[in-house]
């Protein structure tokens, strides 16, 4: 038993942390903004982490089931579920007041917030906690970064992979000796902002064959299809300089989880005249991320260049002074 596992030294425990979690997990018929939740799961924890209760329910996706060779949920298994709408008031029940936990938490929270606006509602989360980013924060000595290793780690065993309870199950499990040892050692939890979709309509994805997919209601929310960028009107400048402001034509990367919507804030950066990269080099500008000793590729090449790093809080500020673009230099006359 650590020291905060006794209850006499109950008034050790972080004041600042959340007072309540929903450990949660979802499959779904695949990775893309267009695909659906087919079953969802959620394990409602106290402030240290003691299970209260958990949920679990099949949802029909109102099209194909996806991989049913990873989730193991077929068409005829979820003909009877009920649909998302059907489900979401007992969902937001399971979720209100409390921090949503996940492992790789953006996919989840993806996921949720897109049926919510699917359903024409608002996913009452408004901060989410990812079990990767803490394990970082913890540095634990994780051979890597699957939920199988944080379990291994902590002792606890996984009855069966990929189907929504048990590994909800399991993230809960590992979860909470993480908090505990997270308060232990003072680390500040890794939250970040749950921002709610904004709502527009675009196309849903058209099948090889031309055929609507089938997918029910075809208004998206929130997001948008893939598509090329224009080309940034401005020449690169260079690097960004700390305490200076960014300039139109610096060259911006962003690695892992943020708060606000990828893809939207990559709009902003493009509408403030800065070019998205998409990958690192030495003539990136600067690289965006909230967990800069994560061991991505991106940041690895940014350490490796010195290529400057700032937090998505950080960037959102310099978003809001872009200095304009150096004006061409004109040639002397002859």
């Amino acid at each position: 038993m650590t020291m905060l596992d006794d209850p006499t030294t109950a008034a050790a425990w972080p004041t600042a942390y959340p007072q309540g979690y929903a450990v949660v997990d979802v499959e779904t018929t695949g990775l893309s903004s267009h695909d659906r939740i087919v079953s969802a799961a959620v394990y409602r924890l106290d402030a240290r982490g003691e299970v209260e209760d958990h949920w679990y329910t099949l949802v029909n996706p109102e099209r194909d089931p996806g991989p049913v060779w990873i989730h193991g949920l077929t068409a005829d298994m979820l003909a009877s579920a009920p649909v998302f709408p059907d489900v979401a008031a007992e969902f937001s029940a399971r979720l209100q007041d409390r921090v949503l936990v996940a492992h790789n938490a953006f996919f989840d929270w993806s996921m949720i917030s897109r049926e919510y606006a699917r359903a024409e509602r608002t996913a009452p989360v408004r901060q989410r906690l990812c079990t990767i980013a803490l394990a970082r924060e913890l540095r634990l000595p994780l051979p890597n970064m699957k939920l199988e290793s944080l379990a291994a780690h902590f002792g606890v065993v996984q009855r069966q992979a990929h189907n929504a309870l048990d590994d909800a199950r399991v993230l809960a499990e590992a979860f909470r000796p993480s908090l505990h040892t997270a308060a232990e050692q003072g680390v500040r939890l890794p939250l970040l902002e749950c921002r709610p979709l904004v709502e527009w309509t675009s196309p849903a994805p058209a099948s090889p064959s031309g055929a609507t997919p089938r997918i029910g209601r075809q208004a998206s929310y929130g997001w948008r299809p893939s598509r090329k960028r224009p080309a940034c009107p401005y020449p690169n400048p260079g690097r960004y300089e700390p305490d200076e402001p960014l300039k139109q034509g610096m060259r911006v990367a962003f690695s892992g989880d943020t708060s606000v919507e990828r893809e939207l804030l990559e709009d902003r950066t493009t509408e403030a005249g800065l070019h998205v990269a998409t990958s690192v080099s030495r003539l990136t500008s600067l690289l965006v991320t909230n967990d800069p000793d994560a061991g991505t590729s991106k940041v690895a090449k940014a350490r490796a260049y010195g290529t400057p790093v700032v937090d998505e809080a950080a960037f959102t500020q310099l978003l809001r002074d872009v200095a304009p673009a150096d004006p061409p230099v004109r040639p002397a006359n002859g």
